[in-house]
């Protein structure tokens, strides 16, 4: 499932809300892929020993790059300033060790 938001001053796309969240708890697992404009959330919070990742896409999905790691829970935020960037968070392969991963992306 793709979502898709832009931070504009249309007060129908900014609703509350709007966000992808997950818990992971194996590697290799990973949100709903989200489209993001202007500034949004990250948010990483749990129990948990492993690695979160958060990744992005220029070619809708085909390739995904890392963007930012976290070894302990994080309250943070990002910035897109180009249009149709796919973004998701999660734990690669060789990156969970035990515990429980709960992220999410939100603007």
């Amino acid at each position: 499932m793709k979502v898709i938001l832009e931070d504009t001053q249309s007060a129908a796309i900014q609703e509350a809300g709007h966000s992808v969240s997950a818990s992971l708890t194996a590697e290799n697992t990973f949100s709903d892929e989200i489209v993001l404009r202007g500034k949004f959330d990250v948010s990483v919070s749990g129990t948990f020993v492993g690695t979160v990742t958060v990744q992005r896409s220029w070619d809708d999905g085909v390739t995904w790059v890392d963007c930012a790691d976290y070894t302990t829970p994080t309250e943070t935020f990002g910035e897109q300033i180009t249009n149709n960037i796919l973004y998701r968070i999660g734990c690669q392969t060789g990156n969970f060790t035990s515990g429980t991963m709960v992220v999410r992306l939100s603007l």
